[in-house]
């Protein structure tokens, strides 16, 4: 763990704590234990990863990293005319993931202050278009946390040309890699 960044560690340390407390390090998965990642998908519903291992083990990442099943989640990467808005909210009123995702967007918002992008690296398996531009300018750039009813949203916003494009990069990778529509 020496080689991770302070905002890295804290959501390491934070996603240790949570799942500890919620016995999640010591209860078996026997619904899931032996599936693969298609099945997995497949069982969730999501028709369009049926088959699809790639997006299937993104999926798997991305709960591994935020802390919520992916599929009873619904993800939003929307460009905004200075910026852009990730907001991610349960599909049902679950609190105890709704409580997951805010604590998640919270160090999101500290890690992306500090030009820190290895969370969506490990996520997406792959250094994000756009994040070397937006960690360079980051004291050009302003993240905004803000809790939304079933989750939380970071606003990402700009006066500056060059971080603009790079947070529009960013934004549209991750929409075509989440599969998101809007």
């Amino acid at each position: 763990m020496a080689n991770l960044s302070r905002p890295a560690l804290l959501v390491a340390l934070a996603l240790t704590v949570l799942c500890s407390k919620q016995g999640m390090t010591q209860v078996p998965d026997t619904t899931h234990s032996g599936m693969s990642a298609s099945q997995h998908a497949a069982m969730h519903g999501d028709k369009s990863s049926k088959g699809d291992s790639a997006f299937a083990a993104l999926q798997g990442r991305g709960q591994m990293a935020m802390g919520v099943d992916q599929y009873a989640s619904v993800h939003h990467f929307d460009l905004l005319p200075n910026g852009g808005r990730i907001a991610l909210q349960m599909k049902d009123g679950d609190s105890l993931a709704t409580a997951q995702i805010r604590a998640h967007l919270k160090l999101i918002q500290h890690a992306f202050e500090a030009g820190d992008f290895s969370t969506p690296q490990f996520v997406h398996m792959r250094a994000m278009p756009g994040t070397g531009v937006m960690a360079a300018r980051r004291a050009w750039i302003k993240y905004a946390y803000n809790d939304l009813p079933r989750g939380a949203e970071v606003r990402i916003t700009t006066s500056d040309r060059e971080a603009l494009e790079a947070i529009r990069r960013f934004m549209a990778a991750q929409r075509g890699d989440h599969r998101v529509q809007h």
